[in-house]
């Protein structure tokens, strides 16, 4: 992250997803907080449990907590809708006057115009709700398609902010375009992660190994690392190929052994409230 660290500096930022989308996301997320075993996490504005996360958020402004763009709903059971929107003619909607389950389908149908108007309302529904937000980060890489990558970017622009957009990624809808997007916030001068790591979907007894790896393999500069975890309860039923996983997540980080990896190996936390007055500042 150009200016903030040392060349040879390992930095994580420990993001929780997914916020809102259940109770048992927000009792993650606020659980390990509390403890500062994460750092930061992102609420998805249309989601059933929105309102529980964005009172916790209003009434503790420690909270870092930034708004997960959202344009797809992807669970064939537990589904959420547009907020800003009830029209066909927008794209955002399928047959049942949900989002789209997939970013191809989202692809498809996509009226830009209509998508920004969306983001734009998740941000300030979020604010309205008493949220202050730090960033904004794209759920399933929807906000991260071609088309609305400029819209993005303008939002983190007129919102003061940090669009969560690595330097490294291999899931970009269009490389090139991302790369182009890239380079345009290096050349003005504006902080964004340097690296992407994400949750490991791997069997219980792998996942302590695999985050072992992962702390020794954390290369120098900011790595945003994208977490799900959720407390058992709810996620079994909504997504029971998913559940395990972001359970087991919880679990472990829940012990403090991935945050005292990450301190014996010299690698420092922060989050994106560190990050965003260096985002204002450089836009102004």
């Amino acid at each position: 992250m150009t200016g903030t660290r040392a060349p040879s500096e390992r930095t994580v930022i420990l993001h929780v997803d997914d916020l809102g989308l259940c109770h048992g996301a927000n009792e993650a997320f606020l659980s390990l907080a509390a403890r500062n075993l994460v750092t930061c996490g992102s609420v998805m504005v249309p989601c059933p449990w929105f309102r529980e996360i964005a009172d916790a958020g209003a009434a503790d402004p420690a909270l870092d907590i930034g708004v997960h763009l959202t344009l797809t709903s992807e669970w064939p059971h537990y589904r959420w809708a547009p907020i800003s929107t009830t029209s066909p003619a927008s794209g955002l909607l399928d047959a049942d006057g949900y989002f789209w389950s997939d970013v191809a389908s989202l692809a498809r149908h996509l009226v830009p115009e209509a998508a920004e108007a969306e983001l734009r309302a998740q941000i300030e529904r979020a604010t309205a709700a008493g949220l202050r937000p730090t960033h904004i980060d794209a759920h399933m890489a929807g906000a991260m398609l071609p088309g609305l990558l400029d819209a993005h970017v303008r939002l983190g622009r007129e919102y003061g902010l940090v669009p969560v957009l690595p330097r490294a990624i291999s899931f970009a809808p269009n490389p090139e375009r991302y790369s182009a997007a890239v380079a345009q916030l290096d050349a003005a001068g504006l902080p964004i992660p340097d690296h992407f790591r994400g949750t490991l979907p791997v069997p219980a007894e792998e996942l302590a190994p695999g985050w072992r790896s992962m702390v020794a393999g954390l290369p120098p500069g900011v790595t945003h690392v994208s977490l799900h975890c959720t407390v058992p309860g709810e996620i079994e039923a909504i997504a029971p190929g998913h559940a395990p996983w972001r359970t087991n997540e919880y679990a472990l980080l829940a012990t403090g052994a991935v945050a005292g990896w990450l301190g014996a190996a010299g690698v420092t936390l922060i989050g994106y409230r560190d990050i965003q007055p260096l985002w204002q500042a450089a836009l102004a």
